[in-house]
């Protein structure tokens, strides 16, 4: 009967609407890895308050001492501690998000609000003074501003 020739520029079509598919996916992908990597990845506030925390003091309180005293800081004393907020007020939110036993945060910015889903399975202290524990599975915000 008769034989089926190819149509070069269908073949054309075929291979560049491949290669977009391709290109689409990879970019994807690429995206995909680079969000999830961005949320994992501490911000540049969270790497300067870690190298903060980490400055070594001496045997007497000095006026750079007391500076170091986060104006809050947050342990997560259960084995999951629901969504813990801590925003500075009509700015950044510094974390949104569940935290895990023995997980800690310390925040050094002048006036934060911090909304703790359970406030019984954290340990708050601010400013250098622990709050008082709320009860399992009570809600808790509060506005908590550095000294001075």
């Amino acid at each position: 009967m008769g034989r089926h020739r190819s149509d070069p520029m269908g073949l054309a079509r075929l291979a560049l609407a491949v290669l977009a598919v391709v290109a689409v996916v990879t970019l994807l992908v690429i995206g995909g890895r680079a969000l999830l990597a961005s949320f994992d990845a501490p911000t540049q506030a969270e790497r300067e308050r870690a190298t903060a925390t980490a400055l070594p003091t001496t045997g007497t309180v000095t006026e750079e001492d007391t500076a170091q005293v986060p104006t809050v800081h947050i342990e997560c004393l259960a084995q999951t501690c629901p969504t813990v907020t801590v925003r500075v007020p009509g700015g950044d939110v510094l974390q949104h998000r569940e935290m895990s036993k023995g997980e800690e945060v310390s925040y050094f910015e002048s006036e934060l609000d911090v909304v703790l889903s359970d406030a019984g399975t954290v340990r708050v202290t601010e400013n250098g003074k622990q709050r008082d524990q709320g009860e399992q599975g009570d809600r808790q915000a509060f506005t908590a501003r550095a000294p001075g």
